[in-house]
């Protein structure tokens, strides 16, 4: 859609649930993972601000205002309690969510995501590397670069997976997506994760090395009450490799909220 307005996809129905995706990506990241949850759950999937069918929303594509347009499309759906999940850059957003607008947020699932995604030497060097190649590259030659079978750790991606996310990340423009990417590098929650007093589930993939261990165990350790999960044999593409499994954490993770607020 133009303008300032977020492409939103809904299905399913029963208690409302927004689904947040990751740099690049798109709602479409979530169609197997949706499979598996839509008879219970209403899924809210918005498309982020420059992303997919969101691709004419205007910037600054920080991710502050990403969780303002956010929510703005809650409200306008009239979604006023919604368990919230975020994944890898979606989980910035959602957390971002959460802290300034709690209303809209009963909970938080954070999957293979971070509170500051350039705590190490080779993050910080990844993090200045990334807008840089998709000025450089733009978006089609990045993808071709970034989305392969082993990407990201875990089982490898089949040739006809891995051929859907290069057309995915591709159908972006170069200078939103860049302009993504560097903002994301400044993204930092750790001074206010103590803040999020909603009830939050990290879950991790044991195999990713594209958002390694210690960024769950941050998180974790830095909002109060805060419960993990790890699928062992799972890489970033976890939502792609072992959808049913993470559909399973993630259903018991939301009936867990649901039964609990209504004791």
């Amino acid at each position: 859609m133009a303008g300032n307005t977020l492409h939103v996809t809904v299905r399913g129905a029963g208690q409302t649930v927004v689904l947040l995706h990751g740099l690049m990506a798109s709602g479409d990241m979530f169609r197997w993972l949706a499979e598996s949850l839509e008879e219970d759950f209403r899924l809210i999937v918005p498309d982020l601000p420059g992303h997919g069918r969101s691709g004419a929303v205007a910037g600054p594509y920080a991710v502050e205002p990403m969780a303002q347009q956010v929510a703005r499309a809650m409200e306008g759906l009239g979604v006023t309690d919604a368990q919230v999940m975020g994944y890898s850059h979606g989980g910035a957003v959602a957390q971002q969510l959460a802290l300034d607008f709690p209303q809209l947020v009963r909970s938080l699932a954070l999957v293979a995501t971070y509170a500051h995604n350039t705590a190490t030497g080779r993050e910080r060097l990844e993090g200045w590397l990334a807008p840089r190649l998709i000025r450089l590259l733009g978006t089609h030659r990045f993808a071709k670069l970034m989305a392969r079978p082993g990407t990201g750790g875990g089982p490898p991606l089949d040739p006809e997976r891995v051929s859907w996310l290069r057309d995915m990340l591709a159908g972006n423009d170069t200078a939103a997506m860049a302009q993504a990417a560097q903002q994301l590098s400044r993204f930092d929650s750790r001074p206010w994760l103590g803040r999020l007093k909603v009830p939050t589930l990290v879950v991790s993939g044991g195999r990713d090395t594209a958002v390694p261990a210690h960024h769950a165990r941050m998180l974790a350790g830095g909002i109060s009450g805060a419960l993990t999960e790890v699928i062992a044999e799972a890489g970033h593409t976890m939502v792609w490799t072992h959808p049913d499994q993470l559909a399973k954490l993630l259903a018991t993770w939301w009936h867990r909220v649901d039964r609990e607020s209504s004791t």
